[in-house]
């Protein structure tokens, strides 16, 4: 229950992906002091790690007008990043850590509050691991309003208009990715004309600082589509492409030690089911079988699944229903397309279940 007081999920009535999905991330229900539940803090670059924790401060109210003048709104719990070390190329991070996004939307308000050596409140999304990232970041101090990304550690030129931050004012923050392009607006306007990259497909997504910046985030939202396997597309394709195929499953073990169990099926009652004889014999031993499935009339071949490598990651099974004149040798022929296609889909294991 602690973890979802913090981070409320709202599901779409439909459970279809089509229509979506949105967290909210409610600071202000929180106690003080402590980092929210969901997330974890990362560092890129030198120096300490952020101090990242719920504060009692000034939050954004509905009228609040974005302007230095603007009166104060009422009390209540935002997350900021309180740490002042001024290292510079330190880009302190808190990254929510229960779900990886490819298409979304993500909404915060934010606020520059103090620094001497840097003013900026960013977020981080298709965020792989401190290294390797995208950034859209506001600096009050530099009077901007940049993208850029971190590719092995590697800080690309930024993107971005000179733009005014007031500091100690609240300002909103939206990113949109969608394939590959990328939206970046600041207070409702597109601040940056759209941007195309094929770095990252998906990540994670979080809060992200710079140097000695002290900020505050309050009001983030992200409205998302939930995002579908490389495994379990790959059966939606391999179907769309054969109507004669009845259904395809991908048998893998996840992990080092992890038992081999189904990751991906048209039928989804299957998922989970672990793998038997034939399955961890494809993989161990790099062979494919043939059987029928009397009770259901269909006809089943199971190839082994190879990386990039040649490496086998996975077991396959395909199940086709029977014609005419069926031979075992004509099976496997119309199963080892089916193969051949997923195999050039992908270069690692993981990419199959990330």
């Amino acid at each position: 229950m602690s973890r979802w007081f913090v981070i409320l999920l709202a599901v779409a009535a439909s459970a279809s992906a089509a229509r979506g999905a949105e967290r909210l991330f409610d600071f202000s229900a929180l106690p003080e002091g402590k980092p929210p539940a969901g997330f974890v803090s990362v560092l890129t670059g030198g120096g300490q790690p952020g101090d990242w924790k719920v504060v009692l401060a000034e939050v954004p109210t509905a009228l609040q007008p974005l302007t230095p003048n603007a009166p104060a709104g009422g009390k209540g719990g935002v997350l900021a990043q309180l740490s002042t070390d001024a290292t510079d190329e330190r880009f302190p991070a808190l990254i929510f850590d229960d779900e990886v996004f490819a298409d979304f939307t993500f909404t915060t308000k934010f606020k520059c509050v103090a620094g001497k050596t840097e003013q900026m409140a960013g977020v981080a999304f298709r965020y792989q691991d401190p290294k390797n990232y995208y950034v859209v970041r506001a600096s009050a101090l530099g009077n901007s309003f940049r993208f850029y990304k971190f590719v092995n550690g590697d800080r690309s030129a930024p993107l971005g208009p000179e733009i005014a931050i007031p500091r100690g004012v609240w300002h909103e923050m939206t990113i949109e990715c969608k394939g590959n392009q990328i939206r970046c607006l600041l207070n409702g306007k597109e601040a940056i004309p759209t941007l195309t990259d094929n770095s990252f497909a998906f990540g994670k997504l979080g809060f992200w600082t710079k140097s000695d910046s002290v900020s505050h985030f309050a009001n983030a939202k992200v409205v998302y589509t939930p995002r579908e396997t490389l495994a379990k597309a790959l059966v939606r394709e391999a179907l769309a492409k054969k109507t004669s195929i009845a259904n395809v499953v991908i048998y893998m073990a996840k992990g080092a030690g992890q038992e081999l169990r189904v990751i991906a099926s048209h039928d989804e009652q299957f998922l989970g089911n672990p793998g038997g004889e034939v399955e961890k014999n494809v993989i161990a031993k790099d062979v494919m079988y043939s059987g029928t499935d009397k009770p259901r009339d269909l006809l089943l071949v199971t190839l082994p699944l190879h990386d990039r490598n040649g490496e086998v990651v996975a077991a396959v099974r395909v199940e086709m229903k029977p014609f005419l004149g069926q031979t075992e040798q004509n099976a496997i022929l119309r199963a080892m397309p089916v193969i051949k296609r997923m195999e050039q889909r992908f270069k690692d294991a993981k990419d199959l279940i990330e």
